[in-house]
């Protein structure tokens, strides 16, 4: 019997659509499974439902009832397995911004960046 390796779930929370898609598609290419969300409301409510994802690729200012920091907190207080990754192009953050394991990712990143960081937080 051929064993298949399951292929990672990554949650990508992006407002822009065309960042979104092009943040999909460059994760998607590294051989992983990406769900889109436009908000943190809507990330939280896939959240919800969905046991599957490994890490959520958020960007940090989004409009909203929440931020990339706030949903990352949220994240982290209720489903902390779950690996961060916040990007930005307008903000830096600290080392006390983001969970413990959490990793930030300056915007504009390159499909090696992205790719290389999330193989690092999904690797068994």
């Amino acid at each position: 019997m051929i064993s298949v390796a399951k292929r990672a779930v990554i949650l990508v929370v992006e407002d822009d659509v065309l960042i979104r898609m092009d943040a999909a598609e460059m994760i998607a290419a590294g051989e992983f499974d990406v769900i889109e969300a436009a908000n943190a409301d809507e990330a939280i409510d896939i959240l919800e439902t969905r046991l599957d994802i490994t890490v959520v690729f958020t960007d940090i200012q989004m409009p909203g009832s929440m931020d990339g920091l706030r949903l990352a907190a949220a994240v982290r207080d209720r489903w902390p397995p779950i690996k961060i990754v916040a990007t930005s192009g307008q903000v830096t953050i600290g080392r006390d911004d983001l969970p413990d394991g959490g990793c930030f990712l300056p915007k504009p990143y390159s499909p090696a960046q992205i790719l290389k960081t999330l193989r690092g937080l999904t690797a068994p």
